[in-house]
């Protein structure tokens, strides 16, 4: 088992009035992971949760722009460590994993592990989450790809080059689902790692929102397949096009084998519309889609920059590289010892 004290480890925890749970979250954390330092990040709570982390024992920002999202890209921006922790302040997810997923990173070489959630589309909290983390998952797996099959936990841990090539661009609960299809574009080692998942206390509550929220990632899921996946996304709308033309145009088109007129001449005008509109479509698709791998194509230079988290700490016993005035003083020493004999 790989020996955790040999890295910088930070556990973020995002907060948004999370008072009743936030201070049992970061002292289990402190006792599960003595070495790491604990950050949490209160996004404008308006009851006690900076306060209680305080006196937990973390150390407490703020993130003045609403949204889970916002509160990441600041996260991964702020601090810098060899391995990153992620946990919600809510007390469904239990400290005392967090050295399994840190010993899977670490063991499995990858750059993010995901703690799947037990159970998770049977009982979520309230039928609603569990039927969308159903249905969102399977869309995920049939878009994406299968790297995953719990994109949405918000338990996962990092390799630095992860969260230092990680874009950021969500705002809200989607970022989950942007985590994964980043890791998924750049073909990073990934794994899962299937975890118990706790309910909130009494008292404390859900900031999702089932529909709002749904329709968030939905809306999250067509952006991230316009730029990722771009010709399979205009595919499917030149193909739609494509289909509406020629239902205006197959009954002109037998009306003229049989008369020789064609008496519904905008009809006509309207599937030619169509047809243009279409093809006009499938070329930006192809055009996109060469943009869109040369971009991939650079997030995987820069990501391959940044050295690997096997590297990132000498073992101890590995020579201590030599400074210029010892390399310097070396030959000195050896004439000296030359004269000596």
């Amino acid at each position: 088992m790989s020996n955790t004290q040999d890295y910088e480890i930070a556990v973020l925890i995002p907060c948004y009035n999370e008072q009743l749970t936030i201070g049992d979250v970061v002292t289990g954390f402190r006792r599960a992971l003595p070495t790491a330092r604990i950050y949490v990040y209160d996004n404008n709570s308006r009851d006690d949760t900076a306060m209680r982390a305080a006196l937990a024992g973390a150390t407490v920002f703020r993130e003045r722009r609403q949204g889970k999202g916002n509160v990441v890209r600041r996260m991964f921006a702020d601090i810098e460590a060899d391995i990153y922790l992620m946990a919600d302040g809510d007390g469904t997810y239990s400290p005392d994993d967090a050295e399994a997923l840190i010993n899977t990173l670490l063991t499995e070489r990858v750059d993010m592990v995901v703690g799947t959630r037990r159970d998770v589309t049977v009982d979520a909290g309230r039928k609603g989450h569990a039927f969308g983390n159903k249905i969102f998952n399977r869309l995920y797996r049939s878009i994406f790809g299968k790297d995953f099959t719990d994109i949405f936990s918000g338990y996962r841990a990092f390799s630095r080059r992860f969260a230092k090539s990680f874009p950021a661009v969500s705002d809200g609960f989607e970022i989950e689902t942007e985590m994964s299809v980043h890791a998924t574009r750049l073909k990073m080692p990934v794994c899962e790692l299937e975890l118990d998942y706790g309910r909130r206390p009494e008292g404390s509550f859900s900031k999702l929102s089932t529909f709002g929220d749904g329709r968030k990632i939905l809306w999250m899921f067509a952006m991230l397949m316009k730029e990722t996946r771009p010709f399979a996304f205009y595919l499917a709308i030149a193909s739609a096009l494509m289909a509406a033309s020629l239902t205006f145009m197959t009954p002109v088109v037998f009306e003229f084998l049989e008369t020789g007129l064609v008496p519904r001449m905008p009809t006509w005008i309207l599937s030619m519309v169509l047809l243009m509109t279409s093809v006009m479509v499938f070329t930006v698709g192809l055009v996109l889609d060469s943009l869109a791998r040369s971009r991939a194509e650079i997030l995987r230079i820069h990501y391959m920059d940044m050295p690997a988290l096997s590297t990132m700490t000498r073992p101890a016993f590995a020579p201590v590289p030599a400074t210029p005035e010892k390399r310097a003083a070396e030959p000195r020493k050896a004439r000296e010892g030359a004269r000596a004999a």
